[in-house]
């Protein structure tokens, strides 16, 4: 994955992170939901980026 799409899941989970410390600071459910569910999505797009990039790893070793 590109630097750009690292950095922007990794800003993605600090968002919903910050949503959801809101939430529970104010009472807040429906934000707390949202940023936590923002968070875990982050997430999962960051496995996928070291599922690639160990992919390519294994790649590049196989093939050099």
């Amino acid at each position: 994955m590109s630097t750009g799409d690292k950095i922007r899941h990794k800003a993605e989970e600090m968002k919903g992170a910050a949503k959801e410390k809101i939430g529970d600071a104010t009472d807040n459910e429906s934000m707390q939901a949202e940023g936590a569910a923002e968070r875990r999505a982050a997430q999962a797009k960051q496995a996928g980026d070291h599922l690639h990039d160990a992919g390519r790893n294994a790649r590049d070793a196989l093939s050099g």
